[in-house]
């Protein structure tokens, strides 16, 4: 079983040593591990094309590495409340449709009977593989509002592949290079991660517990939420509950289990999800020759600067 470990921080820095933390606490309980640092890699914001130069693109590598593996743990400094950019490019780069396991469920079934799909995705068999995942954020902020967005959009790396959350840890404090090292607090509480997804690798995702700190969330585990009048949607997932007030306080409650199936974590909105993409894309595609003629005039503004040029783009028809 296999653990692969992306840090998407400085080398050797307070993210990194967590993640180090917890892939030495996994190889303890038995695991392989890996550890991919994001700035070793080539990775554009599109994947590179026919014809052009395929070492300029990691993105291929970095993809099998995923569909390899049994085990995820992404670590990640926070900047000014958030991921950084090239963490948000990985997430961006191996989710969506290709890592979508209800997209690869229809896309089988379909060249199972035999038939020509609607509308071809990419499909790779390897999504099917259980795997199970954990997040470290690591910021230089005490105050929650300047750590908020890093988890929640951490979870973009493991909605589409169906991938299992075991444990995540949010960290603050950090305001020194490498000064992690001094929070005992979370030291441990990297080894905890490790260990949640040793422990658990080669479960289906039903059977993975999650083992981190609690959130508002039972499904994705986090608070944050958006309220409007007595209805509540969990900001990070979808999951749907109410606004109650019990004993004189507001209460955020998630207690209807058909609510709870609107999350992006369960496979039923997957299927959703797929379903809806898959019509869409369907009746467009029956109207490619109008939509080709009504964008063609867009085609001929070009208002471009770029480095080099000293003039600004105008029409090309002036």
């Amino acid at each position: 079983m296999t653990i692969l470990g992306l840090s998407a921080g400085n080398p050797d820095g307070s993210a990194e040593i967590l993640l180090k933390r917890a892939l030495r606490a996994a190889l303890e309980r038995g695991a392989d591990a890996s550890l991919v640092r994001l700035d070793d890699l080539e990775l554009p914001m599109r994947p590179v094309g026919p014809g052009q130069d395929a070492g300029a693109d990691d993105g291929p590598w970095l993809w099998d590495r995923l569909m390899e593996c049994d085990g995820l743990i992404v670590a990640s400094p926070i900047y000014s409340r958030t991921i950084p950019g090239k963490l948000k490019l990985v997430a961006d780069r191996l989710s969506g449709p290709a890592a979508d396991v209800a997209f690869a469920e229809k896309m089988r079934a379909t060249l199972a009977a035999g038939e020509t799909p609607a509308v071809r995705f990419p499909y790779d068999e390897r999504v099917f593989r259980p795997r199970v995942a954990a997040f470290i954020a690591v910021g230089g902020a005490n105050t929650s509002q300047w750590k908020s967005l890093a988890l929640p959009l951490m979870h973009q790396m493991t909605f589409s592949a169906h991938i299992a959350v075991a444990d995540q840890l949010l960290v603050g404090g950090c305001g020194m290079p490498r000064s992690v090292v001094l929070d005992e607090d979370a030291l441990v509480g990297a080894d905890r991660v490790g260990r949640s997804v040793a422990d658990q690798l080669g479960r289906a995702f039903d059977a993975v517990e999650y083992r981190g700190e609690p959130g508002l969330c039972p499904m994705c585990h986090l608070s944050m939420v958006v309220i409007d009048g007595t209805c509540v949607e969990c900001a990070t997932c979808g999951a749907r509950g109410t606004l109650e007030v019990r004993d004189g306080a507001a209460v955020v409650c998630f207690d209807d289990p058909a609510a709870r199936e609107h999350s992006l974590v369960t496979l039923a909105e997957k299927r959703a999800h797929a379903v809806e993409v898959q019509q869409t894309a369907a009746v467009q595609g029956a109207q490619a020759a109008k939509i080709e003629r009504r964008a063609a005039p867009y085609a001929e503004i070009d208002l471009r600067v770029t480095p080099g040029t000293a003039r600004p783009g105008r029409s090309r028809r002036s």
